[in-house]
């Protein structure tokens, strides 16, 4: 008889698998992208932009993983909050739509990101990239073909050279001796009009990237221990420490390095450490950097296989993504079909293409649908909410207003792709309930 999920990650380890998700490459690879958009020392403020939303998301994220601690996070949530007979099938239907196509390219772009700084220490055709890229994801299937208590462990490890990267980055900066300049001057120049606002919306589409992640154990919920407390504080604990960490970097960097250059640099932090301590130290520094790259896509791939399994289990998906494996007891099918699809797109997409892209997608349905869930459930008063957040419903409306925000200012043409994406679930939902005599054709 087929087992289920077990209950075996705990609080570290929980945490660590959200912050070695959080950062990744992101920080490294959008820090002058910020420092370009906002074009100048106020670069500062998008940063902070996206520790006040991830932190306001993560009171929503925390009610709904709380209440629903199952494996398959949103799709749970949703399916909850729409009606599990009703809307509902059709919230959760969309979300595991988008999920087949916007999980692999959240895996795919950490693994681009890596070939990228791949090139600081040996230099790298377009073919050759695209090698390095490719055999990232590779290498992360056979890490994750295993069971979770050992992922557990393995998650500890990489977040560990996560924190030993940064607190290397910040501790250069404040030996520096010119560590509080970039706070000092963090308003030169600033003029709140309409330009500035324009930028902060740019900027803070980098800067949410980079903090993505936060909620990555909520897809996880059916795995974690005393999961109504934990699934909270995990994500809490991990927004707070990278939030710290992400704002010490910057001004670590910009004390180091006047943001006029910053800007223009592909490799910044290793740019910064040789500026420090020579080439060697910016070889090792790099070499961390990618660690830390790889620590990502670990823990992204490890959250997002759970969606499809949860999903297939329900009865809402392609059975077959329901199964697991029959003695390491993970969901093994879901995890080589997602490391597939995220190994052709590595192949064939740039890292700009895909950053903006990946929040396009998944603003609506997701972010923005599960704020808009919360809502409607919080009025039915026979559902228990382990975790109730402060001033609610002012933290959903803030969230959902600066989600509305960052998608506007994806460009319109990645909202129109999101909105096709969407659509076309739609037909695929409705042709599947139609052939399957489902709601909405069967009441």
């Amino acid at each position: 008889m087929a087992q289920g999920l077990t209950r075996r990650l705990s609080l570290i380890q929980a945490t660590a698998i959200n912050m070695t998700d959080m950062v990744g490459i992101g920080p490294f690879i959008t820090l002058p992208m910020v420092i370009s958009m906002m074009n100048g020392p106020y670069f500062l403020y998008a940063w902070l932009a996206g520790a006040i939303l991830s932190m306001l998301d993560a009171m929503i994220w925390s009610e709904l993983g709380a209440a629903f601690p199952r494996a398959g996070g949103s799709f749970n949530f949703l399916k909850e909050a729409y009606g599990k007979n009703g809307a509902g099938k059709l919230m959760s239907f969309l979300f595991v739509w988008q999920t087949m196509i916007q999980a692999p390219l959240v895996i795919a772009s950490a693994a681009i990101a890596f070939a990228k700084y791949f090139s600081f220490l040996v230099p790298l055709s377009p073919i050759s990239s695209k090698l390095v890229s490719g055999t990232v994801v590779v290498c992360i299937i056979i890490l994750l073909y295993r069971k979770i208590e050992s992922i557990g462990k393995i998650s500890l490890f990489m977040c560990a050279g996560v924190v030993v990267t940064l607190l290397w980055i910040i501790i250069g900066g404040i030996s520096h001796g010119n560590f509080l300049q970039p706070i000092k001057h963090i308003n030169d120049g600033l003029t709140l009009n309409y330009a500035f606002v324009t930028a902060m919306g740019f900027a803070s589409v980098k800067t949410v990237y980079s903090y993505l992640g936060y909620y990555n154990i909520c897809h996880l919920g059916g795995e974690i221990m005393n999961p109504t407390r934990n699934i909270p504080r995990s994500m809490f604990i991990s927004i707070a420490c990278i939030a710290v960490l992400y704002m010490l970097m910057n001004v670590s960097i910009a004390s180091v390095i006047p943001w006029q250059l910053a800007k223009n640099s592909e490799f910044v932090v290793s740019v910064f450490v040789s500026e420090l301590s020579g080439t060697k130290a910016a070889q090792l520094a790099t070499c961390l950097i990618l660690w830390v790259a790889f620590a990502s896509v670990f823990s992204a791939t490890l959250g997002y296989s759970r969606i499809p399994y949860a999903a297939a289990t329900d009865g809402a998906f392609f059975k077959v993504f329901g199964k697991l494996h029959p003695t390491k007891n993970f969901p093994h099918i879901s995890l080589l079909t997602l490391g597939a699809v995220a190994f052709v797109f590595s192949l064939l997409f740039k890292l700009s293409d895909v950053i903006n892209a990946i929040l396009a997608m998944r603003i609506l349905i997701q972010f923005i649908g599960q704020g808009i869930g919360l809502l409607l459930l919080r009025r039915n008063k026979s559902i228990n909410f382990p975790f109730k957040m402060p001033f609610y419903p002012l933290p959903v409306l803030v969230a959902m207003a600066m989600w509305l925000f960052v998608l506007m200012s994806t460009g319109m043409a990645l909202v129109l792709l999101g909105l096709v994406i969407i659509s076309l679930g739609l037909v695929a939902f409705f042709i599947k309930a139609k052939i399957n005599k489902e709601w909405p054709f069967v009441v």
